[in-house]
């Protein structure tokens, strides 16, 4: 395990600078950098729960810097801010990366239910512009689809539910909200070529509101031919994997790790 030094950033952001948290392990560099964008719906959340993340942990695992940013929450300003924000907090990863002992060719960008979603749409966008290689992608339990699905709608859940999932998306869409205006930036559940995207892991519960449209994108990526897969989990708990004394959550973090060895291995020995 590596110990890390914690710091805060401000970087550049579209009209305003964007604090950000940054995570660093003592370990002689260059090393991979992790883009970790958290959760909440899109309206909810902050970098600080970084803290507690699985991109932490890989960082502490594996010897790895990560970057959180604190991006605009939907409340504050509806997409394409966060959006816009999280493409900064990336274009500062890789352009900043000798500074922050980052080697630029391994990337990953990660993130937990809107943070997912903002990872999966961060990685559309990287790939569209073509300046930024991202080598991997943990759109964890992802917020990808504005629209219901067979497990979003008329779901129950206590942490998250169908309600929540509509409140979320009208802060973030606003006025396109059950519209064909929504684009694959805002809602990724919308493209319709995931060619030349990075590999994916990812893991879920079979109950929550997003296990349907976690299983379409793995399922797409595959049909793209980019290796992505999925640990499944019984239960309907929305973010369980911070219920850290649970077997399900152990069990996803564990095999998450287990996942990401050879990636890292691979990268220390190039």
């Amino acid at each position: 395990m590596y110990s890390l030094k914690r710091e805060i950033l401000r970087i550049p952001a579209p009209g305003r600078e964007m604090r950000c948290v940054l995570l660093r392990p003592k370990a002689a560099g260059p090393v991979p950098g992790i883009l970790w964008i958290h959760g909440g719906g899109y309206v909810l959340g902050m970098a600080a729960m970084a803290d507690f993340s699985v991109g932490k942990r890989l960082a502490r695992r594996f010897g790895a810097v990560v970057l959180s940013p604190e991006y605009r929450r939907a409340k504050e300003a509806p997409y394409p801010a966060a959006f816009d924000d999280c493409c900064s907090a990336l274009e500062y990863l890789h352009d900043h990366a000798e500074e922050l002992g980052v080697d630029p060719r391994r990337l990953i960008v990660g993130g937990e239910s809107a943070g997912g979603g903002l990872a999966a749409a961060v990685c559309l966008w990287a790939r569209d512009r073509g300046r930024i290689p991202v080598a991997y992608q943990i759109p964890l339990y992802p917020m990808l689809d504005c629209r219901d699905t067979e497990t979003s709608r008329n779901n129950h859940a206590r942490v998250w539910n169908t309600r929540r999932n509509h409140w979320g998306w009208r802060w973030y869409l606003r006025e396109d909200y059950g519209t064909d205006r929504v684009d694959k930036y805002a809602s990724p559940a919308r493209e319709t070529d995931y060619t030349g995207l990075p590999p994916c892991r990812t893991y879920i519960e079979d109950g929550e509101p997003f296990y349907a449209e976690t299983l379409a994108y793995v399922r797409a990526l595959n049909g793209a031919g980019v290796p992505a897969g999925v640990d499944v989990f019984p239960g309907a708990t929305h973010g369980f994997d911070y219920l850290f004394w649970t077997k399900n959550a152990r069990q996803a973090k564990a095999r998450l790790c287990a996942d990401m060895t050879d990636f890292f291995t691979a990268g220390q020995e190039g």
